[in-house]
């Protein structure tokens, strides 16, 4: 396990249970980790589209799922994890992001009206050597927030240009940058996607500049093999690290990835690809239903967009009821045709998905333009439109882990795979799931429940909390308890809470009162400062709530108040 893991079940044991004795700890130290095994007990789980084991089992051991089934054998020194009534998949897997992916820094050459036709590769943004493993943040945004989804793995390529250079798996977790890496060099990215000022600034001229790098390529590299195999009377290729660089796109030993929204872009890129011959796999495909049967033609796998426009078909409806009701005006009726050409077209996106599963073509999911507020929204609307909930659950597992070649690692539930699964309080495609739990290569993060805001005191400054409260709290290593001593009047408090392992008080700070709700922090020194969140929904003498220590994770508490004395 890793050190964070190590410091996180340190200061829970000591902070909540008090079961062990007192000792001495500085921040050098390396604490022996608790267990490096969990068990996820009595969930539903699913371990591929279709293949369902009800109140089911997982044992998750140094990141490696161990064993899977309705009567696993559980080690008593396994960390377990309660989803009963919970369901468990596959982690997700993104077929084409910028997941993770820092874009680089703004060049600083200037424009010479001299080089506007023949400007350097890196202003014409043509950088196919770059790899996105240099440009790996394990604590970029974008990363948190799509793991919270139930992403757990992604093929994340590097921002901009024509060429931007070459993708990766990543994992959207591990204690460094580099610890997201899972294959290097996975693909090389592409789009039509002109440098701005200088050539090639157009469609036409990317896709002629595309066509120009490719055969210099396969010619250089030709030369280069006969140079090599006996040089004699030959001159030194002379080298060119753009070229280079193209030499496994040329060989076809790596697969081209292109970004191709529109209808249009599918067609070019299509041509391109025919005319020159390079693997390819399509991504962030947006338009693509009327070009369906040409995307099938080419075996090549698709990546769906989800970035979706906005559609609200209730209100599209309603207004039609309406207009039926009154005679229109030539004005008016031209206005309801635009309406329905405009529903009929955003339609199109919903639908989409659909239309690509019963055709037969490979496809998955990709997460490049959709921010991630909008992925489950998006994704359920597009089930609601002809998608099955086993084609969706295919389209973020399966079907990604075999395009991408993963499939002996990632993809499934079964035993030797690495543990990317997340777990969700209900079926995950219901509108109202909440992801709890989500694994990256065993690594557990936990999330709380959204919850329905309870009805607010009739105090408009909210419940009276203070008072002395005695709480327990439920830990993966037992139950624990202490007391909360708060102070003073709503939007003036104070107090204190117990540390039961050697009898020490800590200050509590930021008090927040929401009607029935409570919120507080505290922090203990354990040789660096770890910040504690409490929690608590107040209902007369009682509260539920929860325990988060830092950014490890929740955990269930509930107390009551003593009596005044």
């Amino acid at each position: 396990m890793r050190k964070r893991d190590s410091l996180f079940r340190s200061v829970i044991l000591i902070l909540l249970i008090g079961l062990m004795p007192y000792m001495g700890w500085s921040q050098d130290s390396d604490l022996k980790p608790v267990s490096n095994k969990y068990v996820i007990k009595n969930a539903t789980i699913v371990q591929a589209p279709g293949k369902i084991i009800p109140n089911g089992s997982i044992l998750i051991e140094n990141g490696i799922i161990k064993a899977v089934g309705s009567s696993i054998s559980i080690p008593s020194d396994a960390w377990i994890v309660d989803a009963d009534s919970m369901f468990v998949y596959a982690g997700f897997i993104s077929g084409l992001s910028n997941i993770g992916v820092k874009k680089a820094e703004e060049s600083d050459e200037k424009d010479d009206r001299k080089l506007t036709g023949n400007p350097t590769d890196k202003r014409a943004g043509i950088t196919p050597g770059n790899s996105v493993r240099e440009m790996l943040k394990v604590d970029d945004k974008s990363v948190a927030d799509f793991r919270k989804l139930g992403f757990t793995a992604s093929h994340s390529v590097p921002h901009d240009g024509m060429l931007p250079g070459m993708g990766a798996i990543v994992l959207l977790g591990g204690a460094s940058d580099q610890d997201m890496l899972i294959k290097d060099q996975a693909s090389m990215y592409s789009q039509l996607a002109g440098a701005g000022g200088v050539y090639p600034n157009t469609i036409i001229g990317v896709m002629a500049k595309y066509r120009d790098l490719y055969r210099k390529a396969s010619q250089a590299k030709d030369y280069q093999n006969k140079y090599s195999s006996g040089p004699n009377g030959m001159e030194r290729p002379a080298p060119n690290s753009t070229l280079e660089a193209l030499y496994p796109v040329v060989s076809k030993q790596m697969t081209v990835a292109f970004k191709a929204e529109s209808v249009k872009d599918l067609m070019r890129v299509i041509a391109l690809q025919r005319d020159l011959g390079f693997k390819m796999m399509l991504g962030e495909v947006k338009q693509g239903w009327d070009a369906i049967p040409v995307v099938k033609s080419t075996g090549a796998p698709v990546f769906l967009s989800l970035d979706l426009p906005e559609w609200k078909e209730e209100e599209a409806k309603e207004g039609e009821e309406k207009d039926e009701k009154k005679e229109l005006t030539e004005m008016e009726l031209e206005e309801k045709a635009l309406k329905e050409r405009q529903n009929t077209m955003i339609k199109n996106y919903y639908t989409q998905a659909g239309k690509f599963s019963s055709s037969g073509v490979k496809f998955g999911f990709s997460t490049m333009d959709v921010k991630s507020k909008d992925f489950r929204t998006n994704l359920l609307k597009v089930i609601e439109n002809g998608l099955s909930q086993d084609k969706a659950l295919a389209a973020l597992t399966t079907e990604p882990a075999n395009i991408l070649g993963l499939s002996s690692m990632m993809g499934t539930i079964e035993n030797g795979k690495m543990a990317n699964l997340v777990v969700s309080d209900t079926a995950y495609f219901t509108k109202d799931a909440n992801v709890r739990y989500v694994f990256v290569d065993g690594m557990k993060y936990e999330f709380e429940a959204k919850k329905k805001k309870k009805k607010k005191s009739s105090d408009s400054e909210g419940v009276d909390a203070a008072g002395v409260w005695n709480y327990t709290t439920e830990t993966p290593q037992g139950n624990g308890s202490g007391v909360i001593t708060i102070k003073g009047t709503p939007g003036d408090y104070n107090g204190t809470i117990s540390v039961s392992y050697n009898g020490s008080t800590n200050e509590i700070e930021d008090f927040t009162v929401d009607g029935n709700n409570v919120s507080f922090s505290f922090k203990l020194n354990m040789g660096e400062e770890i910040t504690v969140d409490i929690s608590m929904d107040i209902d007369g003498d009682m509260f539920e709530g929860t325990l988060s220590v830092a950014a490890f994770g929740s955990f269930p508490m509930e107390g009551s108040k003593e009596p005044n004395k």
